[in-house]
């Protein structure tokens, strides 16, 4: 098999970057499937992102968010443990669990 320098676009900074013919045998020899998605330096700074988190996760630091809002429902104030998406309802856990009861009534 015959392999040739081919130009891919990266998926994070959208730059084209070239996977050469060599770095195509040893994916071949190791058998990867799929062809690379990012170019080195991007690569690069996704490693050192995922090796931050799990040496967070490892030593015990836990970041965790809580966001202030207003149950759509009853209208009292709560916390809850990510960023609301707009337009869409958020609930207090009494209404939220009575919610999903009347789901599962209906179902």
């Amino acid at each position: 098999m015959e392999f040739q320098d081919r130009t891919i676009r990266c998926v994070d900074c959208g730059e084209d970057f070239t996977w050469t013919a060599g770095e195509q045998v040893f994916f071949h020899d190791k058998n990867l499937k799929n062809e690379p998605k990012r170019c080195k330096p991007c690569k690069q700074a996704k490693n050192e992102r995922l090796a931050a988190i799990a040496a967070a996760q490892t030593s015990g630091v836990r970041q965790r968010i809580e966001v202030s809002v207003n149950c759509a429902q009853c209208g009292q104030q709560t916390t809850v443990p990510f960023y609301p998406s707009q337009g869409r309802p958020v609930f207090c856990r009494s209404c939220f669990l009575a919610s999903r009861g009347s789901d599962i009534q209906s179902a």
